[in-house]
């Protein structure tokens, strides 16, 4: 019978060791392990429960139900290849745990909490809070919401992010989504005086590893957690390292008091995740496979991120769209729980207009005249106006071309595409790969140029010039530079 490993740390998932018990593995198939108690003493749902074997590393797995009165279906954090039935396992008396506090600033861990970034563990003395804690209620919650400037002109103009509230950009796959969110935290978090979260879920470690050393440039990484659980680890990891994080971030948010900034990417690979669970636990599939417990797991997840009266955490996420499909039942539920919808469009990606957001599917709450002014409302209306319009007239031009629209659809089509171009800009995050040095464009004059281009003040500026350029000031340098050259 397998026996623990002395290399493997010494269990610190419990919150009550007293109510530990021993029982043992009865069955295995894959990640799911089915284990057997002592009479009366089957772990409730949810407590985590450590595997007390000869491999590699420790594993512990947390029950999803239960099968008869001696006997828990769980399912494992890590991987299982080796474990044979008999062996020892031990319950925890409670909910897998997360480090919090100081101790994990500056450092990359995993869903329990272990250090994986080559440094020292964590001091034996951390605190631990579990993963699975009810929302704040609702008399605790902070209801108030101010915009939060970007410097991405389109963001801020169409989209505005809320100061505590919840985004996310949402777009298939190669359009920009993971960019656009490294450009945003590379903005949001220099500026930012608070604690930042970073859940990697599901994520290549390439992409991982392209964050650390960001961090690390920025010099931001001591006020910085980064929880991860990478694409190649089991679904029960992927599914929980978002709660691992939300946990850490509630810690620094009620206990210190803190501004948070939480950061998850890729929120889709937390819903897969679960589908992944589902099935292996052999519940039948609901509307296009997924499980039927889709909506409760994202408003577990997302109902979680929260600002109270005392501090606010700020969320920003990416979400995968499968085959850009925006119907999709898990895209559909997440965009329900959200203050900001960011959408990345393919045409326009194809296009080159980089970040491709839809200025036309893209909505806030915070896109209010009583929130952000009459005159940014009403500019950002007539913006997407002018742009539907030329939507509309886009398949008459490609048939019968610009000579056959009228004066007046003439004027709006060049007003429009000039506006699309003013809309793109140059990233800091992509200097090294195309080139260009980044900008950052206050919304002041993000609203000026657009204002601009809409009364008719640049129509003969040439449409180049408005391409991956700041301020309207550089558009106009470099509309010059042209028609000198």
């Amino acid at each position: 019978m397998s026996t623990p490993s002395p290399a493997h740390p010494p269990p610190s998932t419990s919150l009550d060791p007293a109510k530990a018990v021993d029982g043992q593995v009865v069955a295995v198939r894959g990640s799911v392990i089915d284990l057997r108690f002592p009479e009366a003493a089957l772990p409730p749902l949810f407590e985590a429960v450590d595997i007390l074997w000869d491999g590699p590393e420790r594993l512990v797995a947390e029950v999803q139900s239960h099968l008869d009165a001696r006997t828990a279906r769980a399912i494992a954090l890590q991987g299982t290849s080796g474990l044979r039935r008999g062996t020892p396992a031990r319950s925890t008396g409670g909910p897998l745990a997360a480090p919090v506090g100081n101790a994990v600033l500056g450092r990359l861990l995993d869903v329990m909490g272990l250090a994986r970034d080559d440094g020292p563990e964590l001091p034996p003395g951390t605190p631990r809070m579990p993963i699975h804690r009810p929302p704040p209620p609702l008399a605790r919650r902070n209801p108030h919401r101010e915009p939060m400037e970007t410097g991405i002109k389109v963001i801020d103009l169409l989209a505005p992010l809320a100061r505590g509230g919840k985004a996310a950009m949402f777009g298939g796959a190669g359009v920009g989504k993971t960019v656009l969110v490294m450009e945003l935290i590379r903005k949001m978090v220099e500026g930012h005086t608070g604690i930042s979260v970073f859940a990697g879920i599901g994520e290549r470690s390439r992409e991982g590893q392209e964050l650390w050393e960001e961090m690390q440039r920025s010099g931001v990484l001591d006020r910085t957690a980064l929880i991860f659980g990478q694409m190649n680890e089991p679904p029960g990891a992927r599914w929980r390292v978002g709660l691992t994080a939300l946990t850490i971030a509630e810690h620094f948010r009620d206990e210190q008091h803190r501004d948070v900034l939480l950061l998850m990417d890729n929120v889709f690979r937390f819903v897969q995740a679960g589908a992944e669970v589902s099935g292996l636990l052999g519940r039948l599939p609901s509307r296009v496979g997924y499980q039927p417990t889709l909506a409760s797991e994202i408003a577990e997840l997302e109902e979680r991120v929260a600002s109270t009266l005392g501090a606010v955490v700020t969320a920003i996420q990416a979400v995968y769209v499968p085959a850009d499909d925006f119907t999709d039942p898990a895209v559909a539920e997440l965009f329900s729980h959200l203050d900001s919808s960011i959408v990345l469009s393919r045409p326009m990606a194809a296009e080159g207009l980089y970040p491709a957001v839809d200025p036309l599917a893209s909505t806030s709450s915070l896109l209010d005249p009583l929130i952000v002014g009459e005159v940014h409302y009403r500019l950002a209306e007539e913006v997407r106006m002018t742009i539907a319009h030329y939507r509309e007239l886009q398949d008459v031009i490609a048939l019968l071309g610009m000579e056959e629209l009228s004066a007046a659809d003439r004027l709006a089509v060049r007003r429009a595409r000039r506006l699309q171009r003013f809309l793109t800009q140059p990233f800091q995050v992509t200097e090294a790969f195309t080139g260009h040095g980044g900008v950052s464009v206050p919304l002041e004059e993000t609203l000026k140029g657009c204002r601009a281009i809409l009364d008719g003040e640049c129509d003969d500026w040439a449409e180049s010039a408005f391409f991956m350029t700041g301020t309207l000031d550089r558009v106009r340098e470099r509309d010059s530079a042209g028609r000198m050259g």
